[in-house]
């Protein structure tokens, strides 16, 4: 497989994210829109909430400028990725996919940061009284995509990149 067959498949992953993505966050704001959350299981609820801070509400209400900031971020974090993924072996496939899924959750909120002004969060998980931060589709395909960046440090080293 030639190198722009590899880049553009990678690319095709990252656009079939970001669209799920955007789909199920448009189907959050239609329906949740206003309503208590909506118990699906006894760990897991749909609730909306709109987040102007980064990852567990960091800067969350912090006047305004962080949009900015994380629009800046996600423009110049997304070209380095790009130019990356392009640049990585065909043989370094854990971490192709892995930058693939970065680069499509950062998208994701991206694009919820410019239409938004916030970032469109969904899922939540809790345990009793305890519950984990609210987050979305492209939150988690940022976190499944570190986890593999992290596998494949750890594992390969620059000459044996698989």
């Amino acid at each position: 497989m030639n190198r722009l067959t590899r880049y553009l498949g990678y690319l095709f992953l990252a656009a079939l994210i970001i669209v799920v993505d955007q789909l199920l966050k448009d189907l959050a704001v239609t329906y949740l829109s206003g309503r208590p959350p909506i118990e699906v299981l006894p760990v897991l609820q749909w609730f909306l909430v709109y987040n102007t801070g980064a990852a567990f509400g960091f800067l969350h209400g912090a006047g305004g400028f962080q949009l900015y900031l994380f629009i800046g971020i996600a423009v110049i974090v997304s070209a380095i990725i790009l130019i990356w993924l392009w640049r990585v072996p065909d043989t370094a496939r854990l971490l192709s996919l892995g930058l693939a899924l970065i680069l499509a959750g950062g998208i994701g909120n991206l694009i919820d940061r410019i239409w938004h002004q916030s970032v469109v969060d969904f899922i939540n998980l809790h345990y009793r009284d305890w519950y984990f931060p609210a987050f979305n589709i492209a939150d988690i395909a940022i976190t499944f995509g570190v986890i593999l960046y992290l596998i494949h440090a750890f594992l390969y080293n620059d000459d044996d990149s698989r």
